[in-house]
């Protein structure tokens, strides 16, 4: 089973709907106990990042997923979810993630002609081999919507990169954390694609 985190934050449905689509069994839940229980656990997220530590911690589902992740149990973050993951953002002041991966979450700051936040499709660019990343084409395209993105401390964290004004780092992966800062359930098939992966490792691990 995979959870998918709910802190009231996250576009629940239509992960939840993706995940099923390819073959998971869904539980959305914002009980430790259900994440205690789950083969994998999804952490979706729209919105400010301290809101969310705010949310996720009120909850109790903090400490829940620092020790499921530590007992090795796959984790993908999907966008706001993605950004959690680092040790720190600068969104509304300086507030800090859970930091299984060393980096920082920072505002873009780009040429007037593009507009922030970045929203739409964009193509990424693989910058290493990745069992997430099977069947995905080298410049596939997947929906974004963000005005901060991820600086990961250790280039071999980067799986994926985008061009916005500058190459940014759009899926990251290190043991069993991964994330994505764009949005796999809008993504149509090659979202489904890379949840139908994400699936695959929860299965194998």
């Amino acid at each position: 089973m995979i959870v998918v985190v709910d802190y009231g934050m996250g576009n629940l449905r239509s992960v939840s709907k993706a995940l099923e689509h390819v073959g998971a069994k869904v539980k959305v839940s914002d009980r430790a106990q259900d994440l205690k229980e789950a083969s994998g656990i999804v952490l979706p997220g729209v919105g400010a990042f301290k809101d969310a530590v705010k949310n996720l911690k009120g909850k109790g589902l903090w400490e829940a997923i620092v020790k499921e992740v530590e007992r090795g149990k796959p984790l993908l973050g999907i966008c706001l979810g993605l950004q959690l993951l680092f040790e720190k953002s600068y969104e509304f002041g300086e507030n800090e993630g859970f930091g299984f991966i060393k980096g920082e979450v920072v505002k873009f700051e780009l040429p007037k002609e593009y507009k922030i936040p970045h929203m739409g499709w964009n193509q990424v660019y693989r910058r290493k081999e990745s069992s997430l990343l099977k069947g995905i084409k080298e410049g596939d395209f997947f929906y974004f919507v963000h005005s901060y993105y991820v600086k990961p401390e250790e280039r071999e964290t980067t799986l994926t990169e985008t061009d916005y004004g500058i190459y940014f780092t759009s899926s990251v992966e290190k043991d069993n954390v991964f994330g994505v800062q764009f949005h796999p359930e809008k993504s149509q098939r090659v979202g489904l694609k890379l949840l139908e992966n994400f699936l695959r490792i929860v299965n194998s691990s």
